[in-house]
């Protein structure tokens, strides 16, 4: 059971996760966790009393998006239910091997798809991007992946979710095409990313004071970034600090700046980027998930942004236990959040 509350303000939050609907009017109340399927077979447009058999789908696709083929993997026992699709952080990383790992319990609530954005995984298996990416090519490049399933799946809105990087992508739709989603889901996201990389500089300087050559390197570090080396020696410090010794190691320096000939230019445009500027009002439901222990997307930053946005559904679910990747570091309470979302819009409806 999850407690939620609904007000007009932002309320205490009342549990580990606790989850804070924000709406005229304030009622408390308890929703169990789980719903009954034919709440999930609704969103997909069925009509009552004509639902057909299911239909199962376990394939990977390569349709053409942005002009080169992508990889798109759709898996479901029932092809009715309604459509989420990640998009993976990075840029150039992929979700997709290690899905499972934190899909088990969504699998029966929802069409889950995995999508290799371009220069990334399976996609860049297949065939590189002709061009260096682009912020711009990119949100095109979901916009089409968007259709792609729309079409194949029957289905009118999706739920999208966006993991750190992917949020770039995510809340371009959020802006442009609402009408597209049945909500959107922001697993901590690029809000302000400027100000959150000084935030980590300041705490990475703090937390190794007495060692010298963290200091040595971290004082070296440009914010703005002027050259790759800024963005490695931050990423350094805090995979160290996270225990991650591999990080030290002359192949993970090699590694993240052949990353960076790639991506640097996607990143410096991610830099300039400030959502609670650009983006104060949304037109679709939307959910934030912050580990309370991330300091490569500030937590504060997002919550702060969360509270100032106005939006006809949110909501925040913080995660004690976790940093920045939520979905490796409490993958059951993570599935448990999104399905309580999902019953939010549900009851909503």
């Amino acid at each position: 059971m999850w407690a939620i509350v609904v007000g007009g303000g932002l309320p205490a939050r009342t549990s580990t996760h606790s989850f804070l609907m924000l709406k005229q009017g304030i009622v408390v109340f308890l929703l169990s966790l789980f719903m009954p399927l034919s709440v999930c077979q609704a969103q997909s447009g069925t009509v009552a009393g004509a639902r057909t058999l299911p239909v199962a789908i376990d394939k990977l696709m390569t349709p053409d998006i942005g002009g080169i083929r992508q990889a798109v993997d759709i898996k479901t026992d029932d092809a009715q239910k309604p459509v989420l699709l990640f998009l993976s952080g990075g840029p150039g990383s992929s979700m997709m091997n290690n899905a499972g790992a934190f899909t088990q319990l969504l699998k029966s609530r929802f069409t889950l798809v995995q999508w290799d954005q371009r220069d990334a995984g399976k996609t860049l298996k297949l065939n590189p991007s002709p061009a260096t990416p682009s912020v711009a090519q990119m949100a095109g490049d979901t916009l089409e992946v968007i259709a792609f399933l729309r079409k194949e799946l029957h289905q009118e809105k999706i739920y999208l979710l966006g993991s750190s990087w992917g949020n770039v992508l995510g809340f371009h739709i959020v802006k442009h095409h609402p009408e597209l989603l049945h909500a959107y889901l922001a697993v901590n996201p690029v809000v302000s990313q400027l100000a959150s990389e000084k935030a980590l500089l300041s705490a990475l300087k703090q937390h190794f004071q007495q060692n010298a050559l963290a200091s040595s390197e971290l004082a070296k570090v440009s914010i703005p970034f002027e050259v790759d080396e800024d963005l490695f020696y931050l990423r350094k410090w805090l995979f160290v600090k996270d225990g991650k010794a591999f990080a030290t190691g002359e192949d993970f320096k090699q590694g993240f700046l052949q990353w960076s000939k790639a991506w640097s230019p996607v990143w410096n445009e991610v830099m300039a980027m400030d959502l609670p500027t650009t983006l104060k009002t949304v037109d679709c439901p939307i959910y934030f998930f912050v580990g309370k222990n991330d300091i490569q997307t500030s937590t504060a930053i997002t919550t702060r942004y969360f509270e100032e946005l106005k939006a006809p559904r949110k909501a925040l679910f913080v995660f004690e236990h976790a940093g920045h990747q939520i979905h490796q570091d409490e993958p059951e309470p993570f599935q448990h959040a999104v399905i309580q979302a999902l019953e939010a819009v549900s009851g909503a409806r």
